[in-house]
């Protein structure tokens, strides 16, 4: 049964949903945008019902008690800051750490610069980040493909994104995702300043120095019809994992894996962490 808590960190408290015995093997999943933790409503599910303790937190901006006004505040420094707070309150020095599009670039970040608290990484359609900006660099199509990022910092997005009942931002997910899940992510970034942290995190800039190649074992999932992510980062994601690497390629299915493909995420997930 999907519990909700509260994690208390330095930074505010983050809402969350979780499932499986206490003492089961820690899992947390990281949610993009423009999402929250109920992107892995059905993961957490079977998850604990398998034995693992699954929690899967609203991140920096999405849960209302961590959602510090100014783009500084949502840098990568933050965010994987977020990652190892809510760890230690949950008392888990070791863990796998799962994430999706802003979630997967969290535990790039995590798993280059703290490989001590991982067990595994498990990257769901983001790239790695020095592989994703070498094809912004040199590939015509990913080029294209991450244009929207640079949109997107505009200061008239949310106005644009929330008008005529979140319009623009339905359109995001192209129709790929349960109406009823689309309409939850509308209505929790339609809360005052909601839409405003979500998009500070593009706001925020690129995380400060290079980051490291992955040594811990990495299980890295994309998809054919993803719009923002082509093969070229995808492809090379390889050469920046050191550790034991698993690349998984998902035929006809879009950028939103964990909702569009549930089942198969969730399959592919128990696989990775089962020789782990």
């Amino acid at each position: 049964m999907v519990e909700h808590l509260n994690i208390p960190t330095p930074a505010g408290i983050f809402d969350a949903i979780a499932a499986g015995p206490e003492t089961g093997r820690p899992v947390l999943l990281l949610h993009g945008f423009p999402q929250s933790s109920s992107t892995w409503d059905h993961q957490v599910d079977v998850l604990g019902a398998q034995g693992y303790r699954a929690v899967a937190p609203d991140q920096r901006g999405y849960s209302p008690g961590v959602r510090p006004d100014g783009a500084a505040n949502y840098g990568m420094g933050e965010l994987v800051g977020d990652v190892l707070a809510m760890a230690d309150e949950l008392g888990w020095p070791v863990f796998d750490l799962v994430g999706h599009d802003w979630g997967a670039a969290v535990g790039w970040w995590t798993a280059a610069d703290h490989p001590d608290r991982l067990r595994s990484l498990t990257a769901v359609s983001t790239p790695h980040p020095a592989a994703l900006s070498a094809a912004i660099r040199t590939d015509e199509d990913q080029h294209a493909r991450s244009a929207y990022m640079s949109e997107w910092r505009n200061s008239n997005t949310e106005q644009r994104m929330l008008d005529n009942e979140g319009e623009a931002l339905r359109r995001i997910f192209d129709w790929k995702v349960l109406p009823s899940k689309v309409d939850e992510y509308v209505r929790r970034l339609s809360e005052p300043g909601a839409m405003t942290a979500a998009l500070n995190w593009y706001r925020a800039g690129r995380a400060g120095g290079r980051i490291d190649k992955v040594s811990v074992p990495t299980m890295y999932v994309w998809s054919t019809e993803d719009a923002a992510f082509g093969s070229a980062a995808a492809f090379d994601t390889e050469n920046w994992v050191t550790g034991p690497y698993h690349f998984q390629m998902v035929e006809d299915v879009s950028h939103w894996i964990p909702d569009e493909a549930s089942e198969l995420m969730t399959s592919l997930l128990l696989a990775h962490l089962s020789v782990r």
